[in-house]
């Protein structure tokens, strides 16, 4: 407990999934969340969750999208508590079908990198500059950016948040500000149990089941919650510029 006490954390994609586990985990340890999502009504779910249980949080609707919103976010922060300790980027989104190389789709490819690498570079752009020593920036990316398991769209943009995570840690090892990076493995979300089985692209998935061991087990969003926490805390204080696959070895 009082892991984070006295910490301002702003979570990305907080309204469900892994970035509502990360800001109910965080809120019990100590930290006064911001979450931030589009999703008005799923955000004031989790939010009162977290009231209800003792916590302090700050609901923020914003689109990462669009490139004016995560500069006004971390304005806000700044304005209500004067501070911003961590920033978990956890917000993403997938493309329909696990559509490789050969396949993907231009209007896929635009969505996502609007969201999942210029989203997140606007919220690292905003945040770091308001950061002082001591803060942590977390990255939600994901194995497919580490082993190229995914849609061509999604791969790409999560290789590239994997970049950014090491070209951040670097720019900004001398401040004391740290970067890291999780790669989650399957998880068990409502964003990854809404795809349809009958979309998914078979020779991708063949390519996939033949590196990977699909018999291992899904991460749960507490899974990835509990990996984002230490890489957030200072017990993780000597660690920047780190990449960690989360999937119970499936991708070994």
């Amino acid at each position: 407990m009082n892991r984070l006490k006295g910490k301002i954390a702003v979570i990305t994609g907080g309204n469900s999934g892994v970035g509502a586990a990360t800001a109910k985990l965080f809120a019990a340890e100590g930290a006064t969340v911001v979450i931030t999502a589009r999703r008005e009504a799923a955000l004031k779910e989790v939010a009162d969750e977290i009231t209800a249980a003792g916590g302090e949080v700050y609901a923020v609707s914003t689109d990462i999208s669009k490139p004016e919103d995560p500069e006004m976010l971390m304005q806000k922060v700044m304005d209500k508590y004067g501070k911003i300790d961590i920033l978990v980027n956890n917000a993403g989104i997938l493309e329909q079908g696990l559509k490789p190389i050969d396949k993907f789709l231009d209007e896929d490819m635009d969505r996502i990198i609007e969201t999942n690498e210029k989203g997140t570079m606007r919220c690292m752009r905003a945040a770091s500059k308001r950061m002082t020593t001591g803060g942590a920036i977390v990255n939600v990316a994901s194995v497919a950016g580490e082993k190229g398991c995914g849609g061509a769209a999604y791969v790409a943009s999560k290789a590239a948040v994997i970049g950014l995570t090491k070209h951040t840690a670097l720019r900004f090892q001398k401040d004391g500000i740290r970067c890291n990076a999780i790669c989650p493995g399957n998880i068990i979300t409502p964003m990854t149990m809404g795809t349809d089985p009958k979309a998914l692209d078979p020779d991708m998935i063949g390519a996939m089941m033949t590196h990977s061991d699909i018999k291992a087990q899904s991460c749960t969003a507490e899974d990835v919650a509990n990996v984002v926490l230490f890489f957030a805390s200072d017990e993780a204080r000597a660690i920047t510029g780190q990449i960690i696959v989360t999937d119970f070895g499936a991708m070994l």
